[in-house]
């Protein structure tokens, strides 16, 4: 009987999910919201329909795991990378203010400090499949604005993330002290790196693997396996398995075989979603929503003023016109489905208020609803902002924003600074892989497995063991980053000491500089992994001797362990490479038959005083006028392939040119003046 109440409420909620889908794509609206319409009417609190409550959360909870799965394999970092600046600086300045704001709000409702949290946490994120969506329906989803929101939201996707797993800290601990919030952060920094740059270094040559036997199955058995047991390590590791999805996705994003799990997965991923928001309008009882309706209203306003402002406003500190800003900020007015796993969250831990979960769905239903009429309004919201706004500030602002450019392609663009930032990147991802390292040594230290637990060693032996086993893993990146500091003091030595200042003196000061920068680097190094290290840590003696034997092991495995970590650098920059080259292949793919035997490549040198310097392709409009696009820039000995809309033109730059042999003489003409 069990079985046939099961099945009976699982057929209830899938035709009523059908049902939906149909009406309110029909209504042009996001589907989302039906399936949340849905959950309600068949709920307990109208129709009645569904008995076996318990059995449809479970698979609701697959359902978040697929859905943090999914929002993981969008998280491309190609794309953002073309417009990074843009939404490292807007997507955290925007969080921040609603989180705030979200904050305040909740203790004006005389609800507790981590009720409050929570409901900043919810209001600060915008909705990933509402935006897309409405832009698509709207054929706007090409336009400039559209890939900084995109950029934006993958941000926005990875801090909500960070923001799950502090937030399950935070409740387990009933604690918002800084010192926890900041021990939080470095556990989950150090995982994030280490599960990334192990995943990219394995789970791609595995996909590549199965695929050879061109069985979609087992394909998908092993995209499935990997994201399942990916989340139960994050589970264990005590943190969220959305964490643990998330991630796993966004490795599975840069694989060569992306594109190909996107479509296996998509059903599944369709059908355990659908019960997730379905089950989401099963806990809300309609009466609440009515009940609450002034604060649902009141937030509604909030969240659509607050991200509009705080979009906005972080887009213009990145360097963008009011009009784009704008554009960005009213189509980023939502919440959606991280709200509701934060949400869910929140009422499964039971540490938020009871009201929150029906005033958060109201306010999906709500600022959702507006979404579209904001964007169709956006530029009209532009024009009455610059008319109201002193032309004094109007000025200003257009002066920052070409200072913005310039910076952008100035100084901070020289080789100098090029270098030293990629090194001490890597220097810190080196030292994170190490942590990491370090920390489930630990970890199995303190937990003690069966297969661990089988050899039946003391306590200071097992984590003496432990401690030289990571110690000797980790020595690649240790010597890596000792070559490093090398290669960064000489640099930095060079960039500080010049010769007309010094003099004969330059030579001996340089090499001061040098060595300061190498030995306080690794004394750093060796306090960091003395500090990780503290609850693996033997006797001093035993420790010293153990440290002696490792500095001779590296001495004599110094080319090997160097050889190590040059093979894994290769690796990740052929899994990255292979990704490009699979979506160019698909873009080429989508191109129409004869359309590349017509086109031709070309490339033009800007000289000074062309009239497109300090212009961003977007603003152009070189496609439409001459038919032929900017595929690739030259600049500083670094190759940028196919550029964005907001990228920059700057004097010097070599562009390349795709297009037919009647139309590059005529866009050289227009670039060159």
């Amino acid at each position: 009987m069990h079985e046939m109440s099961f099945l009976q409420d699982l057929a209830v909620v899938m035709i009523a999910a059908g049902i939906v889908t149909v009406l309110f794509q029909r209504l042009k609206q996001p589907v989302v919201l039906g399936y949340i319409v849905a959950g309600i009417l068949i709920g307990p609190y109208l129709l009645k329909l569904i008995k076996e409550q318990d059995a449809i959360k479970s698979l609701a909870e697959l359902g978040m795991v697929f859905l943090m799965f999914s929002l993981g394999l969008e998280f491309n970092l190609r794309k953002l990378r073309r417009v990074a600046a843009t939404a490292l600086v807007a997507a955290p300045l925007a969080i921040l203010l609603m989180v705030f704001v979200g904050y305040q709000v909740g203790q004006l409702m005389d609800w507790t400090p981590v009720s409050s949290l929570f409901l900043g946490a919810i209001i600060s994120i915008a909705s990933t499949s509402v935006i897309v969506k409405v832009l698509r329906e709207m054929k706007r989803d090409r336009e400039p604005f559209a890939g900084l929101i995109y950029g934006i939201l993958i941000v926005e996707d990875l801090l909500g993330v960070v923001m799950i797993v502090l937030l399950t800290g935070i409740a387990s601990t009933g604690d918002l002290g800084l010192q926890s919030m900041a021990a939080s952060t470095g556990k989950l920094l150090v995982f994030l790196v280490t599960v990334l740059v192990v995943g990219l270094l394995v789970v791609p040559r595995l996909l590549n693997f199965v695929a050879r036997f061109e069985s979609n199955e087992r394909l998908l058995v092993a995209v499935l396996g990997l994201c399942f047991g990916t989340s139960l390590v994050a589970a264990k590791l005590g943190f969220s398995v959305a964490l643990g999805a998330f991630l796993v996705g966004a490795v599975m994003a840069e694989s060569a075989q992306s594109r190909r799990i996107e479509a296996l997965v998509e059903p599944v991923r369709d059908l355990f979603t659908a019960v997730f928001f379905v089950a989401i309008g099963l806990l809300v009882d309609p009466a609440l929503l009515w009940q609450h309706i002034v604060p649902i209203a009141g937030i509604s306003l909030v969240v659509m003023i607050g991200q509009i402002a705080g979009n906005t406003f972080g887009t213009m500190v990145a360097g963008h016109d009011v009009r784009t800003a704008v554009r960005v900020g009213t189509g980023l007015s939502q919440i959606g489905e991280f709200s509701f796993v934060i949400a869910t969250l929140g009422l499964t831990l039971g540490v938020t208020d009871p009201s929150l979960y029906p005033i958060v769905v109201g306010v999906a239903l709500v600022t959702t609803l507006f979404t579209p009429l904001w964007i169709r309004n956006a530029d009209r919201l532009t024009d009455a902002l610059l008319r109201a706004a002193p032309k004094p500030l109007a000025g200003y602002l257009t002066l920052y924003k070409d200072w913005v450019e310039r910076f952008k392609g100035g100084q901070w663009n020289s080789l100098a600074w090029k270098l030293s930032r990629k090194w001490l990147l890597q220097m810190a991802i080196n030292m994170a892989l190490v942590a990491g390292m370090l920390i489930g040594a630990a970890t199995l230290a303190r937990i003690e497995p069966a297969w661990l637990a089988k050899w039946k060693l003391k306590p200071d032996t097992l984590r003496t063991m432990l401690w030289v086993a990571a110690l000797v893993f980790s020595l690649p990146m240790l010597i890596a980053n000792l070559r490093k500091l090398q290669a960064l003091g000489m640099l930095i030595s060079e960039a500080t000491i010049r010769h007309k200042s010094a003099g004969q003196r330059t030579q001996s000061l340089r090499a001061v500089v040098a060595n300061v920068c190498l030995i306080a680097g690794t004394a750093g190094m060796v306090l960091c992994v003395l500090l990780l290290s503290s609850a693996l840590l033997p006797p001093l003696g035993v420790m010293l001797a153990l440290v002696v034997v490792l500095v001779v092991v590296a001495w004599l495995q110094w080319r090997f362990l160097v050889r190590v970590y040059a093979r894994a650098q290769i690796a990740l920059k052929v899994t990255f490479e292979a990704n490009e080259l699979g979506q160019a292949e698909i873009e080429a793919a989508d191109l129409p038959a004869g359309l590349l035997e017509a086109a031709h490549l070309d490339s033009v040198r800007l000289a000074k005083g062309s009239p497109v310097i300090d212009q961003r392709i977007g603003e152009l409009d070189l496609r439409a006028n001459t038919g032929v696009s900017i595929v690739g820039i030259e600049r500083d000995g670094e190759r940028i392939v196919n550029p964005g809309p907001e990228k920059t033109l700057l004097e010097g730059d070599r562009l390349l040119l795709l297009g037919e042999d009647t139309q590059l003489p005529k866009a050289k003409a227009e670039l060159n003046g």
